[in-house]
């Protein structure tokens, strides 16, 4: 079989780590193994499948002789994917710099798939809570145009990386110890103001814009507009973040054009790749945060009609926005790209 070097920009942080169990989990077929981070992490070291591998600086000849470099996120993307993509590598980037341009794919590979075949050597992951809600909503919008969603989101903690996890982990330390609870980084690390995640919600992730919506929120809209290629598509959001450590939740409301019926809905989900519905009210059975942690599907529950409006649903969606919502995603772009014979060596 074919291998491909592979690079991993951010590998130290919670994107990048699930990145290798991950690769290690799918066989997805490496050859060389690079290990970037910033230049504090560099040089720390990394046992991975019985190699220990030293992380190096990234820098903009970091990518000679890559084929895939999966970016994790942040600000490291739009410094080197050019370059990377100047060395002949395409660029996976989980972060949100290039999401809405107009010739960078935005894509989740079971919902938009044709979209990788137009990339000029960088394809964008969306943002987490949109990879989730797409997975749901593509196999109905394959039944009904959707006119209109409404959305809100209960975010894990892990959300905002692993300082978030520590700091909720911290607190609730601190509660039952009887001590003061420190925050420092939610909703927004960089921001001066900070509220306890502990026993509480923060109905704000990501700073606000002008609108009063937060860059969280606008996120879901216009990525999902652009993934189903419908930009009369009709979408408000409200993110919340919530004291949990892994797995985002949400609630979806549709309204379709025509009409759907719960057995439909229900039986389209069934089929679609990457979905899991979990739906017995009657059991006590719909989708949770601990029960997908971990897992690569999208798990769906609670379809019940709306009956506000004419042709309504609405769904309770869960998924590890780690694994699904960022890692995963990306790795399977990578994977299509090969079962495809879309990675060419004068790429």
């Amino acid at each position: 079989m074919r291998k491909f070097n592979t690079a991993i920009v951010g590998a130290t942080g919670a994107v990048g780590q699930e990145f290798l169990k991950l690769i290690e989990e799918r066989k997805f077929p490496f050859g060389e193994l690079k290990m970037l981070a910033s230049s504090r992490s560099a040089g720390k070291k990394i046992n991975f499948m019985g190699k220990e591998y030293t992380v190096e600086e990234t820098t903009e000849k970091s990518f000679e002789g890559v084929k895939f470099a999966l970016f994790a996120g942040g600000a490291a993307s739009k410094l080197f994917a050019p370059a990377a993509v100047a060395s002949g590598a395409v660029v996976i980037d989980n972060s949100s710099n290039f999401r809405m341009e107009p010739d960078v794919p935005l894509v989740v590979p079971e919902v938009n798939p044709q979209a990788i075949a137009r990339h000029k050597g960088i394809i964008a992951n969306p943002n987490c809570s949109t990879i989730i809600m797409v997975m749901a909503l593509k196999p109905l919008y394959n039944l009904s145009r959707i006119k209109r969603i409404v959305v809100s989101t209960y975010q894990a903690v892990s959300g905002a990386g692993r300082e978030g996890m520590d700091e909720l982990k911290a607190q609730l330390e601190a509660i039952s110890q009887g001590k003061p609870v420190e925050a420092k980084i939610l909703p927004v690390a960089k921001l001066e103001k900070h509220y306890q995640i502990a026993s509480n919600l923060i109905p704000q992730i990501d700073v606000f814009k002008e609108n009063l919506y937060t860059k969280e929120e606008m996120k879901m809209v216009d990525e999902t507009k652009k993934i189903m290629e419908d930009d009369e598509l009709r979408i408000t959001a409200t993110t919340i973040r919530v004291p949990v450590y892994r797995s985002h939740a949400e609630s979806v409301n549709i309204e379709f054009e025509d009409e759907i019926t719960v057995a439909a809905a229900r039986e389209a989900l069934e089929k679609f790749p990457g979905v899991i519905v979990r739906d017995n009210p009657a059991e006590m059975i719909y989708p949770q945060p601990l029960e997908t942690s971990g897992k690569d599907d999208v798990e769906v529950g609670r379809i019940r009609k709306d009956f506000s409006i004419e042709h309504g649903l609405n769904l309770w969606v869960c998924g590890d926005q780690i694994r699904k919502g960022a890692a995963l995603n990306a790795l399977q772009i990578a994977e299509y790209m090969i079962a495809n014979g879309m990675v060419h060596d004068e790429d």
